[in-house]
């Protein structure tokens, strides 16, 4: 059961401390190790695209080899210095991989604004949480941006980390994260990152394809209470799941936008071009703040069940075992 306690070490702190702004994150570490690797191997974007996708997928072999070998590395040393330093070594680890807390947190200020009926602190705290231009968003826009954010980070975020460090501890989470890290920088379909991405991509499709499907069934199983809607949920997502040019993204905003009973996704700019999206869910009401509450109240549900499934599961191979 060690594995189950150094998990419940970083999932708590997560719930506990969040992500404080002084706190280092390994996730910067990874980020300026791309930004290295990128510089280096991506000279003249567009010139070569065979070159690119082979450079691209170097750079991801390397940046996943590093993750796996320095954490291993460091787990490794404490664990032969004590056990007890090992676990709180792998537990904070844990943590750091684990961004619940910090999703919530961060919306947070996108409600209070739209509140207070504040349009432009709305915008701006809206856009340091999602890819898309926010300048024109209405009062709406901006909600439902924050949802969909919410919705697709559960799993980025906590499901899809938590599953990875289930099955591999520490190091499986820090390879995921690494995985993600890249996507999230060079994985756009964009002048630049169109063929250098490509290998970053599709790594990260591979590794969320599992934890998408969990979280959004997770979503549904946990759409208990007055304001959410299981029958909806599953309806949802059974019918607008692969509403997405990625195989995963539409998993959990489905099960949420059916959970919810709003309408997700849809058109929306990005570096001033407008993106053509379907749109996920369906309009039974417009979308208000206060689905940020409430879609902040699924994710929490989403990884404490999560947390509770994956103790009782380990307890029982224990005793079978």
């Amino acid at each position: 059961m060690a594995a189950v306690i150094v998990i419940w070490i970083g999932f708590l702190l997560d719930l506990i401390l969040g992500d404080p702004p002084k706190l280092y994150h390994p996730v910067r570490w990874i980020g300026k190790e791309i930004s290295f690797l990128e510089k280096r191997l991506l000279k003249r974007p567009g010139e070569n695209k065979h070159r690119e996708r082979r450079n691209g997928a170097v750079m991801a072999v390397i940046v996943m080899a590093t993750a796996f070998v320095v954490s291993a590395l460091i787990l490794w040393i404490c664990y032969r210095v004590h056990p007890i330093l090992g676990a709180a070594v792998e537990g904070w680890l844990c943590y750091r991989m684990l961004a619940a807390r910090c999703l919530r947190d961060e919306s947070m200020p996108v409600y209070r604004a739209l509140k207070k009926h504040d349009l432009p602190a709305a915008r701006h705290a809206v856009s340091r949480i999602v890819g898309r231009d926010t300048e024109t968003l209405d009062e709406e826009g901006v909600a439902k941006a924050t949802v969909e954010t919410i919705a697709e980070n559960a799993s980025d975020g906590a499901v899809a980390p938590l599953f990875y460090m289930m099955l591999f501890g520490a190091v499986g989470g820090f390879v995921y994260k690494a995985v993600n890290t890249m996507d999230s920088m060079v994985g756009y379909k964009n002048d630049r990152y169109q063929y250098f991405g490509t290998v970053a991509a599709r790594i990260d499709d591979v590794l969320n394809f599992i934890p998408a499907r969990i979280c959004a069934v997770l979503i549904i199983w946990c759409s208990w209470g007055r304001k959410f809607d299981r029958k909806l949920a599953a309806k949802v997502w059974k019918r607008d799941r692969r509403k997405h040019k990625s195989p995963n993204s539409a998993q959990s905003e489905a099960a949420m936008a059916g959970a919810l009973g709003v309408e997700l996704a849809g058109d929306a700019s990005y570096f001033g071009k407008i993106v053509k999206k379907d749109t996920i869910g369906d309009r039974t009401r417009a979308i208000e703040p206060e689905d940020i509450i409430r879609a902040n109240r699924m994710l929490y549900r989403v990884v404490w069940v999560m947390m509770i499934l994956f103790t009782v599961i380990k307890g029982v191979i224990g005793l079978v075992a």
